[in-house]
């Protein structure tokens, strides 16, 4: 039998294990094919983080002198009582990224890492990085520690989880030097990253399936279960449509030190998006259909996590918690602190069933409300009303469940009108809102609704996914940033929620800000 050797690689937010990959470890080995995983991208940032660096300012030596110590904090409770402090760490650790990147022509940092002269959105620098894997920050590192793991698990298959622009670079870099190293080795490649690339390429000429073929054997898109196992046991799985319904297998990963205060145990009920209408969504651009875990199996499966792993904090990765899995945690709460994205729905203008959530453990829900406007949300197809979005937050501030708050400004419905009616919703909410998200609305390439609108490049090259366009009403992102710079951030009743937002890891952070703030308001409380 064929074993595999899974890789995440860097950079991505490091506070957490990859639950892509605990989730294929757990079919694989469910199905008995043998696994070996390691997190190349919490292991590789503290590589660099730990090695020699010439500074020649104040912060930067201070900064690299207590390097050890802040990571050591961010790991710790009380770091988090105090987010002055906690910016501070956090800041000090980015600093030392900072100028190893700089050193090496990169700008890196805790959460982000782009290459002044290389771009993940262009297939051919993705190829330069494979064929010049030296050249890449992160290579003293993994050429090192790809052959430890190589010679330990001697695997037919090495197969790396690329979910985010920010891993692509040296994920390619790390496969080159596989190809150079072990050419009998073949390549998988999966994750959220490759299945928006195949999505867009399915309807292009012949051989698109695989752009990067002769280096990538296998390109996997959506959940990789299925291919995975046809690969390693060499049969067909089509008659089981239980292959892709396993326990993920954290066991792996119980090693590491993340850089969070305790153990967050992330956790997928579904994929796709239940509600699948809103307008320019890229999970309804990319065709991935809504698929989800039965409530009773998720509560049963969280329960066995639970025991085994002791989490702090359950992270819910759906693109919505369904109704029906709420529910479920009501009646059966896991028994850890849990957060994770909603959509503004019936049930949560319900304030008995808010405070019910909030005593299953409920601490944290992230909202996209988008807009103020109503016009603006009918447009997006939202399918909410301001009233239900005044309801549901007012509810979940009475029962103490923080609000983390997404705003989407620049939609081709939307101009400084509507914008402006949006700022004076939130401030009329803005005791309601505990943590806000702006963002500035980027183009789905490959949404139905962009064909009606005058295209133009944003992000050059050949595997972009957004783009950026002609406003039909006039408002163009210059003048989108503007606002939200000179305007929105600066209203009294908005600034103080800005500031508020975790730097670098903001909603994977909020919760345990939110969480003691709640702790703090049921000792207040008579």
């Amino acid at each position: 039998m064929s074993e595999i050797l899974l890789i995440y690689p860097p950079v991505a937010k490091a506070c957490e294990a990859p639950a892509g990959i605990a989730k294929l470890a757990g079919a694989l080995r469910r199905h008995g094919a043998a696994c070996r995983v390691a997190d190349l991208n919490i292991e590789g940032l503290r590589f660099l983080l730990g090695q020699p660096l010439p500074v020649d300012d104040t912060w930067s030596r201070r900064a690299l002198r207590h390097v050890d110590k802040n990571l050591a904090a961010l790991g710790d409770p009380r770091l988090y009582q105090n987010f002055d402090r906690y910016k501070r760490a956090l800041a000090d650790v980015n600093r030392v990224l900072e100028k190893v990147g700089r050193k090496n022509g990169v700008g890196l940092s805790l959460v982000n890492y782009q290459d002044e002269s290389l771009s993940p959105l262009r297939s051919q620098d993705l190829l330069a990085a494979a064929e010049r894997p030296q050249e890449n920050i992160f290579f003293p590192f993994f050429s090192q520690r790809l052959v430890q793991l190589v010679e330990v698990s001697e695997p037919s298959f090495i197969g790396f989880s690329l979910n985010y622009l920010s891993q692509a670079l040296t994920t390619f870099a790390m496969i080159g030097f596989c190809r150079q190293r072990y050419p009998e080795i073949s390549v998988v490649v999966g994750g959220g990253l490759v299945t928006s690339w195949l999505s867009q390429a399915k309807d292009e000429t012949p051989g698109c399936c695989n752009p990067f073929a002769g280096l990538i054997d296998h390109l996997i898109a959506g959940p990789g279960e299925r291919g995975l196992l046809k690969l390693l046991l060499r049969e067909g799985l089509d008659n089981d449509p239980k292959c892709e319904q396993a326990l993920p297998d954290y066991a792996d990963f119980s090693g590491y030190s993340y850089l969070a205060p305790g153990v967050i145990l992330p956790y997928a009920a579904s994929s796709g998006c239940y509600w699948n209408r809103c307008s320019f969504c890229p999970e309804k651009a990319e065709g991935n259909r809504y698929r989800q875990i039965a409530p009773q199996t998720v509560v049963n499966e969280l329960e066995k996590l639970v025991q085994t792993m002791q989490p702090r904090l359950i992270h819910f990765l759906d693109n919505a918690i369904c109704p029906a899995l709420f529910r479920a945690l009501i009646k059966q709460p896991p028994g850890v602190p849990w957060y994770g994205f909603a959509r503004i729905s019936d049930d949560l203008c319900d304030l008995d069933f808010c405070f019910r959530l909030r005593q299953a453990g409920c601490v944290m829900l992230k909202l996209g409300i988008e807009s103020g406007d109503p016009k603006v949300l009918q447009a997006m197809q939202k399918g909410i009303s301001l009233e239900q979005v005044a309801t549901v937050l007012n509810n979940l501030q009475q029962v103490g469940i923080a609000t983390y708050v997404y705003l989407l400004f620049g939609t081709p419905s939307e101009s400084l009108l509507e914008a402006r009616r949006t700022l004076d919703f939130m401030v009329k909410q803005s005791k309601a809102v505990t943590f806000l998200n702006l963002a500035i609305f980027n183009l789905p390439l490959y949404s139905p609704e962009s064909k009606e609108l005058e295209v133009r490049d944003f992000y050059s090259g050949d595997l972009s996914l957004y783009g950026d366009f002609v406003h039909p009403r006039g408002w163009q992102r210059q003048e989108v940033r503007r606002f939200l710079d000179q305007e929105f951030k600066r209203h009294p009743a908005i600034s103080p929620i800005i500031k508020r937002d975790p730097p670098s890891f903001t909603s994977n952070h909020a919760p345990f800000f939110a969480h003691l703030a709640a702790e703090r308001s049921d000792r207040a409380r008579p």
